[in-house]
């Protein structure tokens, strides 16, 4: 069978093939460690997550380096307003980070290159940019010249007014285009600094990931990943300043043969953000739910799509994954096939994953399959095995959140709910009918049937 991936720079979708099918390299843009990770953090990881499991069941070697981002404007801030040290923050957050993707299964790159470890390769690269008059140095700053590169634009197909308009920042009177960009800039007294030719300094944002993606990969590399977010302007700027280094009619295809972007995540319908308070961490999201649950949800719409978030996703797949487990449970396999992945009814379900990720479409193949399994129109063996198989390629651990599930029920939930249904037989007593209704739909809520009987009243968990 063939991938087809989504390319984000053509905005075609096109058979995969990868510029060495013995070394397929993949990159991500990783987490800037100041603070936790958000869902749409998270999703950007799932997402990359299976992309690199999926062509793993194609290719034998596919290696994938994601970065972390321990020097920047933004962990400087968070250093100055808690008192605390930036290396203290930046090792605290790397592993906070680190293990809530573990939590919701995604597996940790087979190389995770940090900025600060990289410096000497962003200097020699801003030197040669330098050399090849594609930069230029003003007053200790060195400045990317946009309109030496040819192609500049062409990812995020944004006009010059745009390009402007999207500039992080205030446009400085020392840059010679409004939409040139920083690759190294001189630090202020008590900040992080390394020497350079141009002084005592730090490298800008952009200039990492080319950097590492260089050094840990080698360049041109098969996909470059990242959230829709980063098109503009950091991803137009790597590919700027990587293709520079070849020459400036060298076409972007030189850095990264394709473009991999997830679409945003809303909350309610809104955007996320901290002035609406609607910012949702996964580290506040897995007290509630089980990574898998998230990870589940996550997966739920196709990648390339903007997803609304809300709980009502979230239980919905925890029934999903709870109704998953009970029927399992009930069908124990007694031998495994070592050949399932080649099995014509493993294909359906690898068709849908090869067709850019649809997730919805696998999804429903592996649904089908349960509802087979409870008619017995396979054999037991064969379908759990296929099942099974399927589950795996998601990244869901079911046994795992088997566990969670009873654990939660039985000691978080059972006083709870005991001690509501309790209140609501007083209220009863007391004729107050409206608080003994508000009660059982509280209940409900918690997907928690109750019943009234002659021998009182009985509750289920609405699985």
């Amino acid at each position: 069978m063939t991938f087809f991936i989504y390319d984000s720079f053509s905005r075609e979708k096109k058979k995969f093939e990868p510029i060495n099918s013995n070394n397929i390299r993949i990159y991500a843009c990783g987490p800037t460690v100041y603070s936790y990770a958000h869902i749409g953090n998270a999703r950007m990881s799932v997402v990359t997550d299976l992309l690199v499991r999926v062509l793993k069941t194609i290719y034998s070697n596919v290696k994938f380096v994601s970065n972390i981002t321990d020097i920047d404007d933004k962990i400087i801030e968070a250093s100055i307003s808690s008192g605390k040290k930036i290396q203290d923050i930046t090792e605290k957050f790397h592993e906070i980070y680190n293990n809530e993707m573990k939590s919701l299964g995604v597996n940790k790159p087979d190389v995770q290159p940090k900025a600060t470890d990289h410096i000497n390769e962003m200097i020699e690269m801003i030197k040669s940019l330098v050399e090849k008059n594609a930069a230029y140095v003003v007053d200790q700053h060195v400045l990317f010249d946009v309109s030496k590169y040819k192609y500049y634009g062409k990812l995020s197909r944004r006009t010059k007014e745009e390009q402007i308009a999207g500039s992080r920042v205030e446009v400085a009177d020392y840059k010679k285009n409004p939409e040139d960009f920083i690759l190294w800039k001189p630090s202020k007294k008590n900040e992080p600094s390394w020497n350079s030719p141009w002084g005592e300094g730090r490298p800008g944002w952009h200039i990492e990931c080319s950097a590492m993606s260089e050094k840990c990969l080698g360049t041109p590399f098969d996909i470059h990943c990242g959230g829709v977010d980063l098109r503009f302007p950091h991803h137009e700027n790597e590919i700027a300043q990587s293709c520079s280094l070849i020459g400036n009619d060298c076409k972007p295809d030189k850095f990264s043969k394709y473009w991999f972007h997830n679409g945003f995540v809303t909350v309610n319908g809104e955007k996320m953000s901290k002035s609406i308070g609607n910012i949702q961490l996964v580290n506040d999201i897995l007290k509630k739910y089980s990574g898998n649950v998230i990870r589940l949800s996550l997966l739920s719409s196709h990648y390339r799509q903007p997803m609304d978030w809300s709980e009502k996703i979230l239980d919905q797949s925890k029934k999903t994954l709870m109704r998953f487990n009970k029927t399992l449970e009930e069908n124990g396999v007694k031998k495994k096939d070592n050949n399932i992945m080649k099995n014509q009814h493993m294909s359906e379900f690898l068709e849908a994953l090869y067709d850019d990720l649809n997730t919805p479409k696998a999804l429903a193949v592996l649904n089908g399959w349960f509802e087979k399994l409870k008619k017995k129109d396979l054999p037991n063996d064969l379908i759990v095995h296929l099942i099974e198989s399927a589950i795996n390629i998601l990244g869901l651990n079911l046994k795992e959140e088997k566990n969670n599930s009873e654990n939660v029920i039985n000691e978080n939930k059972k006083k709870v709910i005991e001690k509501m249904i309790e209140d609501r037989q007083i209220a009863r007593q007391n004729k107050d009918f409206k608080k003994a209704d508000e009660i059982r739909d509280k209940l409900k809520k918690m997907n928690i049937l109750i019943d009234d009987t002659t021998e009182g009243t009985k509750w289920i968990l609405n699985d």
